[in-house]
């Protein structure tokens, strides 16, 4: 095998990589474990039609790429009438299916989705919750994972049941990631770097790129982390106010 060949190999993968790429991108955000029948039909052809061109230099690249195409066709299409048919998508994408009902398994419903006691017990394990009694509802969802509603008797205290009034808290805004300051987050927030800079002065004399994570919550406090090399050298600050 010559240069040339390696080079054409090298090639012919990264324009298919790319492609499989922009595909994945274009049908959607899903995890893997959450795919729809129809989607993980879809993901395992994609794979299958990449690998052709990829094996074989002698095979064209359109031989994979175009019924890669035609199969995101059908996906888009298919998507776009499971979200307008109630009736399309329950046929694509099947329909959750109550396990327990009031402490009660539905029997029945197990042996028409081929779901087993090991199984159930299993994922009930997972969510913490091991007795089927203190279940009001189990629902399997589409996906095979398992959905559980508590009875009320049996559910965490929140600070409504307790009618504790409570503020909100959001989401902290990263700001210094791996000593890169994320301009676009200090934007969404109305600060700039000469804000930025001051609190890592305050905070132990520390420039950006000494920084390996920094944040600001929705109270206004701002949390820094040196890098690992600096900890040592550098005692943290006890209290990380605003």
């Amino acid at each position: 095998m010559d240069l040339q060949e390696v080079l054409t190999i090298i090639g012919r993968a990264l324009i298919v990589y790319f492609s499989v790429l922009l595909i994945m991108r274009i049908m959607g955000k899903r995890e893997i474990g959450k795919l729809s029948p129809v989607d993980l039909v879809v993901a395992i052809m994609i794979a299958e039609l990449a690998a052709i061109p990829m094996e074989d230099p002698a095979i064209p690249l359109h031989h994979g790429l175009i019924p890669i195409g035609v199969l995101v066709i059908a996906e888009v299409g298919f998507s776009y009438l499971a979200m307008k048919s109630p009736v399309a998508r329950d046929w694509l994408n099947g329909s959750p299916t109550v396990i327990i009902e009031n402490g009660r398994l539905l029997e029945g419903e197990m042996r028409r989705t081929r779901y087993n006691l090991n199984d159930l017990m299993a994922q009930m394990r997972e969510k913490n919750v091991p007795n089927i009694n203190d279940v009001e509802f189990a629902i399997l969802e589409t996906s095979g994972k398992l959905s559980i509603i508590p009875k009320s008797q049996k559910r965490p205290l929140t600070a409504e049941d307790l009618h504790v009034p409570t503020a909100y808290e959001g989401l902290p805004t990263p700001l210094i990631l791996d000593g890169k300051v994320d301009h676009r987050n200090l934007r969404t927030i109305d600060l700039d770097e000469e804000w930025l800079i001051k609190q890592l002065q305050m905070h132990g004399a520390y420039t950006v790129d000494q920084v390996f994570f920094a944040s600001i919550d929705s109270k206004g406090e701002f949390y820094l982390c040196p890098k690992m090399s600096l900890r040592k050298e550098k005692p943290q600050p006890a209290w990380q106010g605003p």
